[in-house]
């Protein structure tokens, strides 16, 4: 296969994934499921608390949609006036008209014509939002982490196993054809008995730090105790507001922001939920300007399955990032970092020890989808349509989505434990009967 060959052009791609995706979400709604829509050809209001950059790239998406979906974004909430005039700016220039600006997400909530919520604020606030708004009675799209606090992420969890509300949380991969695929090929048994999952993603620079607004924003400008929610009252810190993935009362840093998306993927495709236990090692070996949260970083995690799964980031080093599935019959190979679609199926057929030709032997094939000419490309950014086109349908099939709470909260307390594993030096396990993150196996049931 020549190299133009192997390249399709990205927004071709983009949009023929958006079209797979809607049709794999397409369920015809029950009598009961449609008996829960009022109006199931109304149109959707949308509220949006968060409207930073991933919020405004998550605008942006819905936008994209609003006349195939029928919603609209009626109102926006951020603490910060510039980027409550962005987002009025961004979304009258989408729908024609300026959405209502709240600086309080519980004004927002109150809002009685808002049928659904999207959450992308910082990740400490996560979990304490999506209770809030369960409360409020909204569907609901959550930013991942689902939440970085044991308890308040159980507690958003159970709010929305006694809501009937409509939850995504943003762990989009689940949504993108590409990974359904790779997935289709992970439980058809073609893997054998997988033994190790191995994820390597890496980046060279000093990962958010030096954002640009810590000079921009006032204190007056904002609500810096709304902001700081569940964490005790300190005095204003615009570089923990805007670069709090490096604090880790705030933020892990990796686990929450990277981990989170490549053991979502690895529960995905494995049909797993709970680490039985992890360990985890790093530190800050590159980037030595005040962060607190490593720059490099490494855990193992144990299933309950019986493999190993491998995480590791460096922030020093940009080496290929890589994911490989391997089981005794075959590997999985997932070639470029974060939610590659290039997946690659390769047989497991002898050794290298004994014959140093072996890979020349060993069949190959791509992971592809009805209609491709060529491989899909190496890299995938956040502005893939299938996650919000899923959530959207379900809205109004009322039919569970593709990245449940029950998906986030299981994500959330493997990253959790990765954390407490590398900040205790400890081995930290999941007890499964009182739904607790402890340094000692669980008792065994006699």
């Amino acid at each position: 296969m020549s190299s133009s060959d192997r390249n399709v052009n990205r927004r071709q791609f983009l949009e023929r994934s958006a079209v797979l995706a809607a049709g794999a979400a397409t369920v015809s709604p029950t009598a009961l499921s449609y008996s829960r829509i009022v109006g199931a050809n109304d149109r959707i209001s949308l509220g949006h608390i968060g409207i930073g950059n991933r919020g405004s790239e998550l605008d942006e998406i819905a936008g994209k949609l609003s006349s195939s979906k029928n919603v609209e974004m009626t109102a926006v909430c951020d603490l910060w006036t510039h980027n409550q005039e962005r987002a009025v700016s961004a979304n009258q220039k989408i729908y024609g008209k300026a959405p209502r600006v709240l600086r309080s997400p519980k004004e927002l909530l109150a809002l009685k014509d808002v049928d659904a919520v999207l959450i992308s604020t910082p990740e400490h606030t996560h979990s304490p939002l999506l209770k809030l708004t369960m409360e409020a009675g909204k569907d609901c799209y959550c930013e991942k982490p689902m939440g970085n606090v044991l308890a308040e992420a159980k507690a958003a969890r159970d709010a929305v196993r006694a809501s009937k509300q409509i939850v995504q949380v943003g762990t989009q991969h689940r949504s993108e054809p590409y990974q359904i695929a790779a997935r289709d090929v992970c439980r058809s048994g073609v893997l054998g008995d997988v033994s190790k999952y191995e994820i390597v993603w890496n980046y060279h620079g000093p990962r958010w730090r030096g954002r640009p607004e810590v000079k921009q924003i006032r204190e007056a400008d904002t609500d810096w105790g709304t902001w700081l929610m569940t964490k005790p009252a300190r005095p204003f810190d615009p570089q923990l507001y805007f670069e709090f993935r490096l604090y880790k009362e705030f933020s892990s840093g990796i686990p929450d922001q990277w981990m989170s998306h490549g053991i979502d993927l690895c529960h995905f495709f494995l049909d797993e939920k709970f680490p039985v236990s992890v360990v985890a090692h790093g530190g800050i070996f590159a980037w030595h300007d005040g962060r607190q949260n490593a720059d490099t970083f490494q855990a193992l995690f144990v299933y309950p399955k019986g493999f190993l799964v491998s995480y590791a980031t460096s922030f020093g080093n940009d080496s290929p990032s890589f994911t490989r599935i391997m089981g005794k019959s075959g590997t999985m190979v997932n070639t470029g970092g974060e939610g590659s679609p290039r997946w690659q199926f390769v047989t497991e057929v002898g050794t290298h020890e004994d014959d140093y030709d072996v890979d020349k032997k060993r069949a190959v094939k791509d992971i592809l989808l009805p209609g491709d000419k060529g491989l899909p490309p190496q890299g995938m950014g956040d502005d893939d349509l299938s996650h919000m086109t899923n959530w959207f349908d379900c809205l109004r099939s009322r039919q569970q989505p593709n990245a449940t709470v029950e998906h986030g909260f299981s994500h959330s307390v493997a990253c959790m434990m990765a954390t407490e594993a590398y900040w205790s030096g400890k081995r930290m396990y999941w007890d499964t009967a009182t739904e607790q993150i402890v340094d000692v196996p669980a008792k065994a049931d006699s």
